[in-house]
């Protein structure tokens, strides 16, 4: 090492020597200025040189310089291979190489890297020459962190108070930081905005910033949004980030204060629970006080103090008419003594009461005269009448005019009173019409079909004012049901001969008179009639006796088809025949048909009737005006032999 740094420095000596000679020559080194690598990265800084006049390249050395003392790191020579230059003993020595046209390469860059850094070269005769290349190693700092004033401040300082706090951590060199009130940004200021920043070298040697904002601030304020900006450099390019958006709480005086009708948002009635909200434009807000504002017939002034109040709202619940007046609002803040600050409102409560009906609650008139009754009401505002029965209008209006009674008419009318613009503020009032008057029968049962010697059920219903008593005429089960004025009776009775013969009446009878009624009973006719179903006979084929019901049923459908063909042939047949008059029918009801070859076979044709004996007897007598006897009347034969 000291022998190589003797050769060296005998080598600068002669190439001094030489170019005080008068040798003519001039070598012209060139590296950057400036090399920019991430901290972690590889930096490469470039070398070459130019020489004039009589030169030969003879060494090239690297050397970096700390507090002006330089330090060789390499030599390349004619004698050494170019890609095997020398690496002198230093800290450089496992992190750097030098390429064959002399570019310094540094591994993992550290921030202590950041120093310049020197490229030797002489040129024999033409003597020798330097170039001092600056390394500059960065690392982007951490996101941005902002924390804004946890303390109000007042809009009436005279002094910037701390707004908010910016910390840049862990960057390199050193970010600045601007800040923003909205998208404007805030410079510094006398007496207005100030800011202040503290640098920290963290034990890595990377930078810590941290920059307050102090300003005074306005009213407006309050809806501010402050953030800080970062601006650093990297290879390359300059950079920057954002902080979050912070809202500061700014403090000002209560200039007006204002209450309202917080619910119901409609027209205020009886029975409702009345909110005032009360709001002051001071921040922190005020303390509030209630007062109700009492006023005298002679015009004299008083305060009730109200109770129960929460914060700033007041809550009256079920509100009654004499709860309406005025309302006041009163706010107390420290900051603004010299201002009055309150405000008031009105509250009408609506009202619906003393519903009535003329007359009152019950009247009775007698039937078919007329009825007029008056409905009145007392209420805020002006109101709506209706007149219901059973849910249904019977007409709008206060009156209720009702002609020639009748028992229909009776009953429960409902007065509903309903207080315009006033939604849910409505009552009503009830009147039972009662309809005096002799029974009226109704529902009348004038002619019931029986039977004779059957129990029949006969119905009998009345109106009616005293309730009408009804009574039968006949004896039987009588069953009995009322609905106010409204009697029913049903009577079970049997329908006898001599009932038939009068009829059954009813009698429905009061204090006011009697009604009756008479039902006559008819006996029911019936009417027979007569229907011949043709019955077939025939043998059948032993081996056929013989099949098991567990057959085929296709076998089945198709004989019964057969059968139903051959009664079609069959009657067709016989209808041909009689039309030829090849078939006399005698009165013993049984014929028998023989053809040429007088040959029969063994079917059978049975003709019966299911007429009753009378009725069979009727259509004999039809039969040409002759009786046939009885013994004719039974079952009839049709012998159909070949």
């Amino acid at each position: 090492m000291a022998l190589y740094g003797i050769c060296s420095s005998a080598l600068f000596l002669l190439a001094l020597v030489g170019s005080s000679g008068g040798v003519a020559g001039k070598v012209l080194v060139s590296v950057p200025d400036v090399v920019e690598v991430v901290e972690g990265g590889t930096a490469q800084i470039k070398c070459s040189f130019n020489s004039t006049g009589l030169s030969n390249y003879t060494y090239q050395h690297w050397l970096y310089l700390e507090k002006d003392v330089r330090t060789q790191m390499s030599y390349m020579g004619p004698d050494r291979d170019p890609n095997s230059p020398s690496l002198l003993d230093t800290d450089y020595k496992e992190r750097i190489s030098v390429l064959p046209d002399f570019t310094l390469v540094i591994r993992d860059v550290t921030l202590q890297d950041e120093r310049p850094f020197v490229c030797q070269i002489g040129a024999g005769m033409a003597g020798f020459a330097e170039g001092r290349a600056e390394l500059h190693v960065y690392r982007a700092p951490e996101l941005p962190v902002i924390k804004a004033s946890s303390d109000g401040i007042l809009v009436t300082s005279e002094t910037p108070e701390k707004i908010a706090e910016c910390l840049s951590r862990n960057g390199y060199p050193a970010p600045n930081i601007t800040w923003y009130k909205g998208q404007s940004p805030l410079h510094p200021v006398d007496d207005k905005i100030r800011v202040e920043t503290v640098l920290t070298t963290e034990s890595s040697g990377l930078l810590t910033v941290s920059s307050t904002l102090y300003s005074l601030v306005q009213k407006q304020d309050r809806d501010a949004l402050f953030y800080c900006e970062v601006n650093f450099r990297m290879p390359g390019s300059d950079r920057m980030m954002e902080s979050d958006r912070v809202n500061i709480t700014v403090f000002y005086p209560t200039e007006k204060v204002t209450l309202v009708i917080e619910s119901p948002q409609e027209a205020v009635k009886e029975g409702d629970t009345v909110t005032l909200f009360c709001e002051g434009d001071g921040s922190p807000p005020p303390e509030y006080s209630f007062q109700r504002v009492l006023e005298s017939k002679n015009g004299e002034v008083g305060l009730v103090d109200m109770k129960d109040v929460s914060g700033e709202y007041l809550v009256l619940e079920n509100v009654k008419k004499e709860d309406s007046g005025r309302y006041r609002c009163l706010a107390l803040d420290p900051n603004n003594f010299d201002s009055d600050l309150e405000d008031e409102v009105k509250i009408s409560v609506n009202y619906l009461e003393s519903i009535e009906t003329s007359p009152d609650s019950s009247v009775q008139v007698s039937l078919g005269e007329d009825l007029l009754v008056q409905c009145t009401a007392s209420a805020s505002m002006p109101t709506a009448f209706q007149w219901k029965k059973q849910g249904e209008l019977v007409m709008p209006g206060p009156e209720l005019s009702l002609s020639n009674m009748t028992y229909e008419m009776a009953g429960q009318y409902h007065c509903a009173v309903s207080v315009l613009g006033v939604p849910g503020l409505n009552g009503s009032e009830s009147i039972n019409i009662t309809v005096r008057g002799r029974p009226h029968i109704m529902a009348k049962q004038r002619h019931v079909l029986v039977r004779e010697n059957e129990m029949v059920n006969l119905t009998c219903e009345a109106f009616g004012h005293p309730a009408p008593v009804i009574t039968w005429d006949a004896d039987g089960s009588v069953t009995h049901t009322r609905e106010s004025h409204r009697v029913s009776s049903q009577l079970s009775v049997l329908a006898t001969t001599e009932l038939l013969e009068s009829g059954v009446t009813c009698n429905a009878s009061n204090s006011l008179g009697s009604s009756d009624h008479t039902i006559h009973l008819e006996a029911r006719v019936v009417v027979a009639t007569t229907t011949i179903l043709p019955t077939v006979t025939h043998t059948v084929d032993p081996v056929r006796k013989e099949l098991k019901a567990g057959e085929s049923k296709g076998v089945l459908i198709v004989v019964i088809i057969v059968c139903i063909l051959l009664l079609a042939i069959l009657g067709a047949v016989l209808y041909f025949l009689y039309k030829k008059g090849k078939i006399a029918c005698g009165r013993s009801g049984k014929q028998s048909i023989t053809n040429p070859d007088d040959q029969r076979d063994d079917i059978v044709v049975e003709m019966k009737s299911d007429k009753l004996p009378e009725e069979a007897e009727l259509l004999q007598e039809s039969n040409n005006g002759e009786k046939r006897p009885s013994s004719d009347q039974g079952e009839k034969y049709i012998d159909l032999r070949n």
